[in-house]
């Protein structure tokens, strides 16, 4: 595993670009906000209990969608219904729309928005604390999923306290399973390893301006050493991700970073049909599409 690991030498001088590099994995950011009112506050730090899972209609301009909000999730079930009931939503767009990969809504400043406006960075004013139940809740197939702000702003992951994606992404080859499941692998051990080596920054660069390699080499092996005991058992996808993925399809590079609060149980065709609406450069459908209402119906 000491492939993933750059040199210390060298990484020093990148611990701030690395920690850019972890918000962007390709298309995959669903970070799309700025921070300026998702960093407020957080929806709330008490612990709040799981409960049965709950269903919503979330009625669009191309049909209605059909979601289950889970209650192993508490915290995002119950601000989503709080914002239905609301009526929060209302009027919203469609913000961010990517074929094969995902749809974005919930901006409030979307509503009535001018053509070509820039989008994605409103919300409530808090932030919702994550809430991973991984493997369980994974990127498949008609995952609903809150957006968030990049590791480099929110290092605890913190969803947006109204920005969700749903998920289309595209079905995978056993091949291609294989490299996710490297990535997924190494992205949260080299996240592990900056971790580990900020606090010896000072040492590090006394050992650089006295060209001690022996020294570096000795305290980088100590530091991969200690990242790969703590990964020793982390499993890799489970059996139910790789029969998603390779069946009905997903995003999987997403897991174990966004917080998975639901899924689409009916109406998948109104998204995929808002998947495929022809988009300026910002992601955003040239035609509106709306979030006419949200109805929560158990």
């Amino acid at each position: 595993m000491k492939k993933y690991f750059i040199p210390l030498a060298c990484a020093l001088g990148l611990l701030s670009c690395s920690a850019k590099a972890s918000e962007q994995t390709d298309e995959s950011n669903t970070d799309n906000q700025n921070s300026n009112s998702e960093t407020m506050a957080t929806l709330s730090d008490k612990e709040t209990p799981a409960g049965p899972d709950k269903k919503v209609v979330i009625s669009t301009t191309e049909g209605d969608i059909e979601v289950t909000l889970y209650g192993d999730t508490p915290k995002h079930q119950a601000n989503f219904i709080k914002l239905a009931k609301e009526g929060y939503y209302n009027g919203t767009l469609f913000h961010r729309v990517i074929n094969e990969f995902m749809v974005q809504a919930g901006d409030p400043d979307s509503k009535d928005a001018k053509p070509g406006q820039h989008l994605g960075s409103g919300g409530p004013g808090y932030q919702i604390d994550a809430e991973f139940v991984y493997p369980k809740h994974f990127h498949k197939y008609g995952a609903l999923a809150a957006a968030r702000t990049g590791d480099q702003m929110n290092p605890e992951r913190k969803s947006s306290g109204s920005q969700f994606y749903i998920v289309t992404g595209k079905k995978y080859s056993e091949a291609e399973i294989k490299q996710i499941e490297e990535y997924l692998k190494s992205e949260p051990m080299q996240r592990r390893f900056y971790e580990l080596m900020q606090p010896h920054q000072a040492e590090i660069m006394r050992m650089q301006q006295e060209r001690d390699q022996a020294g570096l080499q000795k305290l980088q092996e100590q530091l991969v050493s200690q990242v790969e005991a703590e990964f020793a058992d982390k499993p890799g996808l489970t059996p139910e991700q790789k029969e998603a993925y390779t069946t009905i399809g997903g995003t999987p590079h997403l897991d174990g970073q966004y917080t998975v609060f639901g899924e689409v149980t009916k109406g998948m065709d109104v998204v995929e049909k808002i998947q495929k609406a022809e988009t300026d450069g910002a992601d955003r459908p040239k035609n509106d599409i709306k979030i006419t209402g949200v109805k929560v119906i158990d």
